[in-house]
């Protein structure tokens, strides 16, 4: 305690003072350290405390589909991709009857698509199951819906699926049990794959009905495949085609007769060669026939005509209801082929008929065994007009250049 220390600013302490002063500074770095184990220097080096954490679970891969804008349309698949990961299974399943949908993967493992039928207004529950990089498995659970269509359009098809084989001038008419509004867009879901190649095009007649001819008739022996690729897509106006279909036809011999109202007579082609002739009455100068290439669209061995069903009616002069045999159809205003003993002594002398063409019995029978639906008969010099577009099948008025007018597809 007697020992005088000078300190550097000059003032002079004794040695217990300085004891003390050194004991402090030792006391406070002593204090700065604080001895751990070496489990607890771990968890503190990973920036946590009080006590062991265990480390942060793996990030989940990220999975997007294609309907996480809200509602997706049913004729286009469901698409799934993951990023940070890939997918270790996925399934599908319909909310309402829980019947699964079907999928591919990709060989990357990424992308997932559905294969498996959608439906319209539909709702469906998505389960995917993902692997991470680091081989940590996560599961995703989420809801997609389909959208709901104002209306759906059902393609019907003439000559229907049943009809499979068919004559030379047989058009293909597809009908809408909804009005179209987008006509280059349903045209662009229709498509006519003939074997032999042949040209050809549609005409829109209405909004609900379109026909397809080649530029001249079927070729003899052709095969032809209508397809309707409609489902999904959107027709205009909220309706929406409501499936898709198709069928296959087939053409047979050619079938062509000329009925020439000046001369009272009709020839008969097959495959272009002449093989008959026969005396025919077409219809009388106050019920001429049409003119121009008419299609057989119906065949009957009998039915009952009734002039009341084209507005000369019982009492009216003209009226008639009898029933007629061996009866093909050429028009719907009306128009057959057809048995007429009753006018036999007219035939290949004067036109007498209500615009039908007469046979005699043994000529109409020849006819009926012969001719059939898609089948062509062209009526000249009746003193009628045109065979209208309209009508079942007034396609082969137009020349090529005008029916080439009434397609949408640009």
């Amino acid at each position: 305690m007697g020992t005088v220390v000078r300190t550097p600013t000059g003032r002079v302490r004794t040695g217990l003072t300085l004891s003390l002063g050194v004991a402090v500074l030792a006391c406070i770095v002593l204090s700065a350290l604080v001895i751990v184990s070496p489990r607890q220097a771990e968890a503190l080096s990973s920036g946590l405390t009080g006590g062991v954490v265990a480390p942060p679970a793996p990030a989940a891969p990220v999975v997007a589909t294609s309907a996480d804008g809200g509602p997706f349309n049913p004729g286009d698949p469901l698409h799934l991709t993951v990023t940070g990961g890939t997918i270790a299974a996925v399934t599908m399943t319909d909310k309402a009857d829980g019947k699964a949908v079907t999928g591919d993967l990709a060989r990357t493992g990424t992308e997932w698509a559905s294969t498996g039928d959608l439906g319209y207004a539909s709702t469906y529950t998505v389960g995917v199951d993902t692997v991470g990089p680091d081989g940590s498995r996560h599961h995703d659970d989420r809801t997609v819906s389909t959208l709901t269509p104002t209306h759906t359009a059902y393609p019907s098809f003439i000559p229907p699926p049943a009809q499979t084989t068919v004559g030379v001038g047989q058009p293909l008419v597809v009908r809408f049990d909804h009005a179209v509004k987008d006509h280059a867009t349903a045209e662009k879901a229709l498509t006519v794959v003939s074997d032999p190649p042949q040209e050809g095009n549609w005409y829109w007649l209405s909004n609900t009905e379109v026909h397809y001819r080649p530029k001249v008739y079927w070729q003899a022996g052709s095969t032809i495949t209508l397809k309707a690729d409609l489902f999904g897509v959107d027709l205009g106006n909220g309706t929406y085609g409501e499936t898709s279909r198709s069928e296959t036809i087939h053409v047979h011999d050619s079938w062509v007769a000329k009925a020439d109202g000046k001369a009272e007579q009709m020839q008969i082609f097959h495959n272009g060669a002449l093989v008959n002739t026969m005396p025919i009455s077409l219809g009388s100068p106050g019920f001429p026939s049409h003119t121009g290439p008419h299609v057989i669209s119906d065949k009957q061995p009998t039915i009952t005509m009734d002039s009341c069903t084209y507005g000369v009616c019982e009492g009216q002069p003209g009226y008639y209801k009898e029933k007629v045999d061996l009866d093909l159809r050429i028009s719907d205003d009306g128009e057959f082929v057809h048995s007429a003993p009753w006018s036999v002594g007219s035939q290949g002398g004067a036109n007498v008929s209500h615009g039908c063409v007469n046979l005699s019995p043994a000529n109409a029978q020849w006819f009926f065994d012969h001719f059939g639906i898609g089948d062509v008969v062209e009526i000249t010099n009746s003193g009628g007009p045109a065979l209208p577009l309209g009508d079942t099948y007034g396609d082969w008025e137009l020349s090529w250049a005008q029916w080439q007018t009434g397609s949408a597809a640009k």
